[in-house]
């Protein structure tokens, strides 16, 4: 699916249904946890460096799984039909 960056970069802008301060993990084991300011619009999560106002990235919500791993922490998995599945685990800021 392909989305237009600057519809993408305005739609990042409109007021969050929610927000928070994320610890967010690679799909890679051992991969560092990176602080992500998150906001979710609509059916996207944007996340964000902690001192930029445009977009890191993006996930789409749709056909996703939200599983906590543990006390603190979940992980989104992905999958279409036919289609390899990914997951991005992410951890909450306090």
């Amino acid at each position: 699916m392909r989305y237009n960056e600057k519809e993408l970069q305005a739609l990042s802008r409109q007021p969050a249904e929610m927000a928070a301060e994320l610890g967010m993990r690679g799909p890679k084991k051992g991969s560092v946890l990176k602080r992500r300011l998150v906001k979710l619009v609509v059916n996207f999560l944007f996340y964000f460096r902690t001192d930029e106002a445009e977009p890191v990235g993006a996930l789409l919500l749709e056909r996703c799984r939200v599983i906590r791993e543990e006390p603190g922490t979940f992980s989104i998995t992905t999958s279409s039909c036919g289609e390899a599945s990914s997951s991005t685990g992410m951890k909450y800021g306090r």
